[in-house]
């Protein structure tokens, strides 16, 4: 099987393409595994669609499936362009629904599904969150200060409310804000998490921190960007194809 490894902010992905859909939930705990596989986050699938430019189906690395995921999407977008398996302009199925993206050389935009609060006003930890679907539930604190995760208690509410759980916080001034995420299917925290990154961009938004839009900034440091027009989300950056390799 040929295989691509691709990088987007931290996050990283095994994508190939297939021409029939399959049930790839052990081939990809196989190859996530960073012990004695290529190692990612996740593993993508690109399958054709009849409408659409393809469908892609997403594991987790412990093999579970996924509606949605922001990075994962950026990536995918890029290497089906490279690939010529679509146009830079384009458009596939995800679990969580039609989503577009736009291939600029490297920096990948995609037009996230349209967020909905799920609940609000969660005390938790002694914290307050909110509960947020950007494609996937994401359970969000808005703080003064993110050094501190504790990931003991994020696995706790992750299974709690069956949530990716983040922490964010807001530089109003400067027009930052910055994110930490602890994720489900990878269960433990990840240098980055598109719809996590959404999620909180959205409720500080609705919350009055930022009007349009706002620099991200992940775990790894790297800086993207979040904007909200019409009720959607817009996310963009940098994505970077690591290797190509054929998996026996």
């Amino acid at each position: 099987m040929i295989l691509e490894k691709y990088n987007a902010s931290g996050n990283d992905f095994v994508i190939t393409h297939k021409f029939k859909r399959e049930d790839f939930s052990e081939f990809a705990k196989k190859v996530c595994n960073r012990q004695t596989g290529i190692g990612a986050d996740g593993f993508i699938v690109l399958i054709p669609h009849h409408e659409l430019d393809f469908e892609w189906l997403f594991y987790n690395s412990d093999g579970t499936m996924a509606e949605m995921c922001g990075n994962g999407s950026r990536a995918t977008a890029h290497y089906a362009f490279n690939n010529n398996l679509a146009d830079k302009n384009l458009k596939f199925l995800t679990g969580a629904g039609e989503i577009g993206c736009f291939v600029d050389g490297d920096i990948v935009s995609t037009d996230l599904t349209p967020p909905k609060i799920l609940k609000v006003d969660i005390e938790e930890s002694g914290y307050n969150w909110w509960l947020i679907n950007t494609g996937v539930p994401h359970l969000v604190s808005l703080r003064d200060d993110i050094s501190d995760f504790d990931i003991e208690d994020a696995r706790r509410l992750r299974w709690k409310y069956n949530a990716n759980v983040n922490i964010a916080k807001v530089d109003k001034n400067n027009g930052n804000l910055f994110v930490r995420t602890f994720e489900r299917g990878v269960e433990n925290e990840t240098l980055a998490c598109g719809t996590g990154m959404a999620g909180c961009f959205y409720r500080a938004s609705q919350e009055g921190f930022f009007k349009l839009d706002a620099n991200v900034f992940p775990k790894s440091g790297e800086k993207l960007y979040l904007s909200l027009k019409d009720d959607r989300l817009l996310f963009r950056g940098a994505v970077s194809r690591v290797f190509y390799a054929e998996f026996k």
